[in-house]
């Protein structure tokens, strides 16, 4: 015997419709968020290596190469460490930043998820798809 679910038929109203865009536009968005989060992890962790190779180098009078935008300009050891720090600093406050920001959608679509389904039921899938 199998089981039939009766699909109700609800009214999506103008309100709703507004919801379920904001929904989807802040998905959109939180997505994008993490892309860059993760961009700039690995950047992070590229300037981390950098870092770790100019403190094991030996000679301590070479001048290294620093690339600033499309030109690389040498500096004393010293110099470049203290530019990959500020750098390193830089990026975690850029990711801290947009962290929040994905915090802060989080909870806005957490809100939309619950009057949503409270108002469509099994009729709306709000869930990301994993794949």
């Amino acid at each position: 015997m199998k089981k039939t679910v009766a699909v109700e038929d609800v009214n999506v109203t103008f309100e709703d419709q507004k919801k379920i865009n904001t929904f989807a536009r802040n998905t959109n968005r939180m997505t994008e968020f993490k892309d860059e989060i993760e961009a700039k992890k690995k950047s992070l962790q590229n300037l981390q290596d950098a870092s770790d190779d100019l403190t094991m180098a030996e000679d301590d009078t070479l001048n290294i190469p620093y690339q600033i935008g499309d030109v690389f300009i040498s500096h004393t050891q010293e110099e470049t460490q203290e530019m990959l720090e500020a750098a390193k600093e830089q990026l975690e406050q850029e990711i801290k930043e947009l962290e929040g920001k994905v915090s802060a959608i989080q909870r806005v679509l957490g809100d939309l998820k619950v009057q949503l389904y409270a108002k469509f039921g099994n009729n709306i899938n709000l869930e990301a798809d994993e794949s």
